[in-house]
């Protein structure tokens, strides 16, 4: 782990040792100027010159770049990396930028997106389930669901899997590899790899593996390599270290497609630009729907692309709320739940500075939670950026309310969503009754629950 330019001012951070999952011969280019003793735990102040760009743009929030140059969300973000990954992370951030010009690239991309994808997908009108939570005289919010479930192979994923492996073939790069906890990104990355001939790898923990067979089998039938990862907790924060310890090793020949807006820059602002075709398409429909803007935007939040892709488009929007529905398992005060933005603090993982699920010596406490996407002690830097700013509200469900809510919809509408998204619907029950009547609220149905089928029988008696 090493700490490149960034915008932090002195200030203490510990440093998870989950973090630190690079070979140990890389060299640490990291100036400390002080260390605080304290038993079990190192404490380090780090003294980084703050660019004189960055100081005046902090007097007013609404107008920050959203990344700076730094790769950095304020405090949050930037690349605490080896020195090995500095050159494949500032060549990946070179080519995104040209092929964001390019427009054979985009032609490419968005005739990809409409045949193969199937975008746009619909904003559909939930109409059972608006009706579920009107309020006795006969008042209540519209409810309505961007279908992500509705793309190829189920989920939002596709979205950012398919743009990243055009980019890896631009680069010359053949051999590409994922992390994976639902499966999802890692079906998404296996598929878009057998669509362009790329070899495939993906790493998932052994847990998630048992609790999404399916996924497991649906990645091997399209000629990836499933490797599992039983170190640790064995889910995706350890499926992540693994793919990270594989990058280190083949930087030269190897692509990695990083599934969510999580880890070193340039990768939380490039897994969004992949995604914000979900909020782009949603500014669009309401317009054609009812000619005005939603007025609350609801998405689940485990690393948060989903909610990310959705919201990106409307954060300048200040009379748009956001909320992200977060993890909390068995409950936020059982010490068993994935409630990062919530319960967290600030420290580093995976190559980026945000909020972490650690105890009092900066140890990453193992995350608890139903559904196998959101089951991750990180959270994207932009999202911690979010919150700190007053932007977006984060809460939390359990598991048990996202059960009720993944029955409910099925039931109602005759969608059976993931149980990453039951954890936004689940919300709906708290939020609904605050809202005045006929209040627009936009809830990205991230994917389908087809995979979590095997996991909601051993819970629900239907």
């Amino acid at each position: 782990m090493a700490f490149s330019s960034s915008t932090v001012s002195p200030k203490h951070y510990r440093l998870s040792s989950a973090s630190s999952n690079f070979p140990k011969s890389q060299k640490i280019p990291l100036k400390l100027t002080k260390i605080t003793p304290r038993p079990s735990s190192i404490t380090c102040v780090l003294t980084e010159k703050q660019s004189m760009a960055t100081a005046q743009v902090a007097v007013e929030p609404a107008v920050l770049q959203r990344p700076d140059s730094f790769g950095r969300f304020g405090k949050f973000g930037g690349k605490y990396v080896p020195e090995t990954l500095m050159h494949a992370l500032d060549e990946l951030e070179t080519a995104f930028k040209l092929l964001a010009t390019d427009e054979a690239f985009q032609k490419e991309l968005d005739g990809i997106l409409k045949d193969y994808v199937g975008r746009e997908s619909p904003l559909y009108f939930a109409e059972r389930l608006t009706e579920h939570y009107k309020r006795p005289d006969g008042e209540g919010p519209l409810i309505y669901l961007k279908r992500e479930d509705l793309n190829h192979t189920g989920a939002h994923k596709i979205n950012n899997a398919v743009a990243q492996a055009l980019l890896a073939k631009r680069l010359g790069k053949k051999r590409i590899i994922a992390e994976t906890g639902a499966g999802q990104h890692g079906v998404a990355t296996a598929t878009v790899c057998a669509r362009f001939g790329l070899e495939c790898i993906i790493y998932m923990g052994a847990q998630d593996m048992e609790r999404q067979a399916l996924n497991v089998f649906r990645m091997k039938l399209l000629g990836a390599e499933v490797r599992g990862v039983h170190s640790g907790t064995a889910t995706l924060k350890d499926a992540t270290s693994e793919a990270i310890r594989d990058w280190v090793t083949n930087v030269e020949t190897t692509h990695y497609i990083l599934g969510s807006v999580a880890g070193p820059h340039p990768y939380p602002m490039m897994v969004r630009e992949f995604h914000a075709v979900i909020g782009k398409e949603t500014r669009k429909q309401a317009l054609e729907k009812w000619g005005g803007k939603p007025d609350v935007l609801v998405a689940c939040v485990g690393g948060g692309s989903n909610a990310m892709g959705l919201f990106h488009e409307f954060v300048d929007d200040k009379d748009i709320r956001l909320i992200g529905v977060e993890a909390a398992g068995f409950g936020i005060d059982s010490g068993k739940h994935a409630a990062t933005l919530t319960m967290g603090e600030v420290g580093v993982l995976h190559g980026a500075m945000s909020y972490l699920l650690q105890d009092e010596d900066g140890q990453i406490v193992e995350p608890h939670s139903i559904s196998a996407g959101l089951d991750y002690p990180g959270v994207g830097p932009e999202h911690s950026f979010l919150k700190d700013l007053g932007r977006a509200e984060y809460y939390s469900i359990t598991d048990e309310e996202a059960l009720e809510a993944f029955k409910r919809l099925s039931q109602l509408e005759g969608i059976i969503p993931a149980l990453e998204t039951s954890h936004a619907l689940a919300y709906l029950e708290k939020l609904c009754p605050t809202l005045p009547n006929g209040t627009k609220v936009v809830l990205n149905c991230s994917g389908r629950g087809d995979k979590d089928v095997q996991t909601a029988i051993k819970y629900l008696k239907v």
